[in-house]
């Protein structure tokens, strides 16, 4: 039986503390790939203990002596609910010696993954459809054939996809070149990959729409993956809701290839400072007001809508977003999620147009809430910071921060809050 966390904070809403964060989930699963893919050439350090990241890394450890050989039966590979995981490994089975079935939870089989598996299908791998056509799970019998290394993709979905082909490109005989269709969602991501690659030798050129890889080999090197920005976004938002609080995030770099490092700037909107120190960063509220006309736009880091979205109703601000589209396909409908639940403090978000605003004319703080989870790690981290608002905050399936911030619970309770658990 699943178990919920019920927060509160009960003494002086002053907080001064030091959070060491985890590795960041998307470094680290990236690395894990290049690393594979380099036949550990490339070696990687300060993994996450994210769940998603231990899901990866165990499949690419099992898989790695038996990718040595033409494996005859089909192998079934299970990512659970690691979206990252799909995406990555369904471009890397695909260049890979073997017959796989890529598989994952009954949520997972319901995140299309068409785009990718058919640009996959154009280069040459040899894909199906198990069930769904354009969702898991996909049948891979690979090595692909390479017929072309040309092949387009649509910008405005997943930048995962083009991660999962840029990967792969320099281990392809041709290379390959992505023509990018449409506006590229979530830009920093791509630039995170093609960073991390270049660290470990692999060059690349960007004209305009069209990303090329050569074919060439990985160098010897370390990737060393940074703490994770995505976690520190719920800092921030407990910084914005205290009445003081400082908060050192010790190895953070200001100038980071995470494009969750933006929260640096949104979060001054909110009057809230990040100063770089000698460790790493420090996080203070300076009191300063915001304007309720602020529109922003979050599609080069989607991650952060939830946490940003409910620290602006915490703060009955009346703010407008957009770049929020790919959010109805992540872990859950994030936008369907954030509308029931903000609703119990009497807030909406309304969409028109995909331009989603608040209205927190009827915001109220009950003595205890109820948050749904949905099976999404985002929305018991974006939520359980109202507990500095509302004397009870209960997050239903506490255990799903497992699949990013598996201590999260615990570093709440470093920070002066009650967490308890109950079934």
């Amino acid at each position: 039986m699943s178990k919920n966390a019920l927060v509160s904070f009960k003494g002086t809403k002053n907080i001064n503390t030091e959070i060491q964060l985890t590795g960041s989930k998307s470094e680290c699963n990236r690395a894990l790939i290049i690393s594979a893919l380099s036949k550990k050439l490339v070696k990687v350090e300060n993994l996450s203990n994210a769940a998603d990241t231990v899901t990866l890394n165990g499949i690419l450890n099992n898989l790695e002596e038996e990718l040595e050989v033409e494996i005859q039966e089909s192998k079934t590979v299970d990512v659970g609910p690691a979206g990252t995981a799909m995406r990555f490994l369904s471009a890397y089975l695909s260049a890979k010696n073997g017959n796989f079935l890529l598989t994952g939870t009954e949520r997972m089989k319901q995140r299309p993954i068409g785009i990718l598996a058919e640009a996959l299908k154009t280069i040459g791998a040899d894909i199906s459809y198990a069930e769904n056509e354009g969702f898991p799970p996909l049948a891979i019998n690979g090595p692909l054939s390479q017929k072309t290394s040309q092949v387009k993709i649509k910008g405005d979905v997943s930048s995962q996809y083009i991660s999962a082909l840029l990967m792969i490109a320099p281990t392809l005989q041709q290379g390959l070149t992505l023509e990018i269709e449409g506006e590229l969602t979530s830009k920093p991501y791509v630039d995170m990959t093609l960073d991390m690659l270049a660290e470990v030798g692999i060059e690349h050129s960007w004209n305009e729409n069209s990303i090329s890889i050569a074919p060439q080999s990985f160098k010897a090197g370390t990737l060393i993956v940074e703490p994770d920005w995505s976690a520190a976004s719920y800092w921030y938002s407990i910084v914005a809701l205290a009445e003081e609080a400082e908060i050192s995030l010790p190895a953070l770099k200001a100038k980071s290839l995470q494009g969750d490092s933006q929260i640096q700037k949104i979060m001054k909107i909110f009057g809230i400072a990040t100063e770089k120190t000698e460790k790493g960063v420090s996080i203070s509220n300076l009191g300063l007001s915001l304007e309720t006309n602020q529109i922003l736009d979050l599609k080069t880091c989607p991650d952060l809508a939830q946490t940003i979205v409910v620290i602006a109703a915490a703060l009955g601000k009346n703010m407008s977003f957009t770049g929020l589209e790919t959010l109805k396909i992540k872990e859950t409908n994030r936008i369907a999620a954030l509308q029931n639940e903000l609703a119990k403090i009497g807030v909406t978000l309304n969409e028109d147009n995909l331009v989603y605003t608040l209205n927190t004319d009827e915001l109220h703080f009950p003595e205890k809430i109820t948050i749904a989870t949905y099976e999404d790690h985002r929305m018991a981290m974006a939520f359980a910071p109202l507990a500095l608002l509302i004397d009870e905050v209960e997050i239903e399936e506490m255990q799903v921060v497992e699949k990013s911030y598996p201590y999260f619970w615990e570093d709440l309770k470093k920070a002066g809050f009650s967490v308890e658990e109950k079934r």
